[in-house]
């Protein structure tokens, strides 16, 4: 047990000006090649992970992973090419591969970076980083302790899927021939536990976890596990239900994967594919007219929060959804401008988004649903991302009379996206954490749910 990720000197700083000089000095060996544009990604990454299962020790993993990433542009022809090798005769040998491909690829209107004035001036710093100086023991420990609470906390916890801890760090620098640099460095911990109650046809799997940008962010691992007991007890014993039209409650942590198409939708390359359903809808309603959602990318220790995105643009704080109208979409700069707009700051995705509440916690929304079904897991892939058909797997609870009756597996729910999304009647204040998307359970009005007759 002596693999140990050393945390505990923290010379991410110097980490950090040493990928900086590193970027200039990529930057002007493809300026000496005749690039007429460049950019370079450099990033190192470090991380330990430990998984228990059973009181045993089965994975002990420590890693350390480097990138470096360089695109050139002779005109608007682009080429890339990659290293984690950081002797000179191979970062020469990047730069130059990079600058062959370019001499080859066909000539793109849309390509090359994004432009000079939207580059970042003002880099705040946004409480991303908080190493924790973790040793492999200590981890297994924690380890051990979440999955010894979830075993212990009732007899009919039969068998466990294992439980893992797991601490990791990156810094990265992102620089292009404008003369921008940006350095960005962030932690994230995690602790989950997976168990089995039951024995035979009737055994069911659930867990938690809990991940957080901090240490002191975690939820404690007794709690964990005894929270990843209670949930896999609960789900003993399912049924189905009857095929038929009902309101839909979708707990929190699965409520969030609406958001996600709705965001696979509105991005910038769906968009000039011609390959969603909302073509066309900026300045249309879709939502509710309650209904909101804001991009947040400045909030001090957001999990995704960032001063500029992966073209070096500056990020802003942005209504997507205000008053249930779609108000913009996602796009870089290349994307943009195969569709004759601006960039949003958005190259490499979405930052912190805060979907509005309208209701209260979740007690309340279950209260709301009075008849009908609660989600808290899904599977399958089944979204029609051209057309918006949504049909998935299940699996949850049924509510009568506003209060949980019996758990429920088996069935699927479908509809399409856009009545789905009109269709919401209310979003709880139930946010789950651990995802950038902060967003509560949602209420939706009315879905087909296919089950036993």
């Amino acid at each position: 047990m002596n693999a140990i990720a050393d945390f505990s000197a923290d010379d991410s700083l110097q980490r950090l000006d040493a990928l900086e000089s590193l970027s200039g000095r990529l930057l002007d060996r493809a300026r000496a090649l005749g690039a007429s544009q460049a950019e370079v990604s450099c990033s190192e990454d470090r991380g330990l992970n430990v998984n228990v299962r059973m009181g045993a020790v089965e994975t002990v993993e420590s890693t350390r992973d480097r990138s470096i990433g360089v695109t050139v542009y002779f005109g608007q022809r682009k080429g890339s090419a990659s290293t984690a090798d950081l002797r000179e005769e191979s970062l020469d040998a990047t730069v130059a591969q990079a600058c062959a491909i370019a001499r080859y690829t066909e000539h793109d209107e849309a390509a090359g970076l994004a432009d000079a004035e939207l580059m970042a001036t003002d880099f705040p710093d946004l409480g991303a980083w908080h190493p924790w100086a973790l040793e492999a023991d200590h981890a297994i420990d924690l380890a051990l302790a979440c999955e010894s609470a979830g075993r212990e906390f009732d007899p009919r916890i039969a068998n466990s899927d294992g439980t893992s801890v797991g601490s990791g760090e990156s810094i990265s620098v992102y620089a292009n021939s404008h003369g921008f640099f940006g350095r960005d460095r962030s932690t994230q911990h995690s602790i989950g536990c997976a168990l089995i109650a039951g024995q035979g046809e009737d055994m069911q799997r659930d867990g938690w976890y809990s991940s957080a940008l901090s240490r002191e962010g975690l939820e404690a691992p007794v709690a964990i596990g005894r929270h990843a007991a209670e949930r896999t007890l609960a789900r003993l014993s399912p049924r189905s239900v009857a095929t038929g039209q009902y309101p839909v409650l979708f707990a929190a942590e699965v409520a969030r994967s609406l958001i996600g198409h709705l965001l696979g939708a509105v991005s910038g390359g769906a968009l000039y594919r011609r390959a969603s359903f909302l073509l066309d809808h900026a300045g249309k309603r879709i939502f509710p007219d309650w209904f909101a959602i804001e991009e947040l990318p400045l909030l001090r220790g957001g999990l995704r929060s960032a001063a500029f995105d992966a073209e070096g643009v500056a990020t802003r704080q942005a209504p997507l959804v205000s008053q249930g109208v779609l108000q913009r979409y996602v796009l870089g700069s290349y994307s943009a401008r195969k569709l004759g707009l601006q960039t949003t700051a958005n190259a490499g995705g979405v930052h912190n988004l805060e979907v509005a509440a309208n209701a209260g916690g979740f007690e309340e929304m279950v209260g709301g649903l009075h008849n009908g079904l609660l989600v808290t897991e899904l599977m399958g892939q089944g979204v029609n991302p051209v057309t918006g058909d949504y049909s998935r797997g299940a699996a949850g609870f049924w509510v009568e009379n506003g209060a949980i009756a019996y758990p429920v597996d088996g069935i699927t729910i479908a509809g399409n996206l856009k009545d789905v999304f009109a269709g919401i009647e209310a979003v709880g204040r139930d946010v789950d954490p651990r995802s950038h998307i902060g967003c509560g359970s949602i209420l939706v009005g009315r879905m087909t749910v296919a089950g036993g007759d």
